[in-house]
């Protein structure tokens, strides 16, 4: 050991030297981050831990509720878009079918008017002096026989018969030997099909 008072003093300087940086450096390793030090509290009681396990928890389960309601979504999306294509194409069908239907019954009921009017022409054909009412009264027979197939009703009510404002309309009022109020005349022939009139008769009513 050196008996040089300065060689003690620098070794005594030095040693004080380490020893303050050896205090401050146990001051630094101690010193924990706020952040840290909250978060160490938390993971330390065990109430909020618990907690925080079941919000995770509940958050898994609905994220999962979620992809299966957008699942379901997209699957009614997709049948909505599938039903809308279907119905477009049944109104196109049943549009077509509709023309075909009409222009079926258009065909059949030109056919059987055909009959009706060659015996038109063959009546207007006949000579002048020649009595045409047969053939007249044969065409009438043929056209009222057509429309009762299509079921039309000829309205054509007897004299005397009482006035029904639904089917009959009256014209004027006249003398007459029937009852008064009832018919005394049919002035033209009315026309209904399945119960519907489509053009009532034209009567007079007897007014004495």
């Amino acid at each position: 050991m050196s008996d040089d008072p300065a060689a003690v003093e620098e070794s005594t300087a030095e040693s004080a030297d380490d020893a303050e940086a050896d205090g401050e450096a146990s001051e630094a390793s101690t010193t924990v981050d706020p952040a840290v030090e909250t978060l160490l509290e938390v993971l330390e009681d065990d109430e909020l831990v618990a907690t925080a396990r079941e919000i995770g928890e509940r958050l898994a389960e609905l994220e999962a509720e979620l992809d299966e309601k957008n699942e379901e979504v997209d699957e009614l999306t997709d049948k909505l878009a599938r039903s809308r294509a279907d119905f477009q194409n049944y109104k196109k069908r049943n549009k077509k079918q509709q023309a075909q239907i009409k222009q079926r019954a258009t065909a059949d009921l030109v056919s059987q008017f055909t009959n009706v009017r060659e015996n038109l022409v063959r009546a207007l054909d006949q000579d002048e002096d020649a009595d045409i009412r047969p053939g007249v009264e044969s065409t009438l027979e043929e056209f009222d026989s057509i429309l009762d197939s299509e079921g039309v009703e000829i309205i054509s009510p007897e004299l005397g018969e009482s006035v029904d404002p639904n089917r009959h309309e009256v014209m004027m009022r006249v003398d007459s030997d029937q009852p008064a109020g009832t018919i005394a005349d049919v002035y033209q022939e009315g026309y209904a099909l399945d119960d519907q009139v489509l053009q009532a008769a034209q009567v007079t009513v007897s007014e004495k």
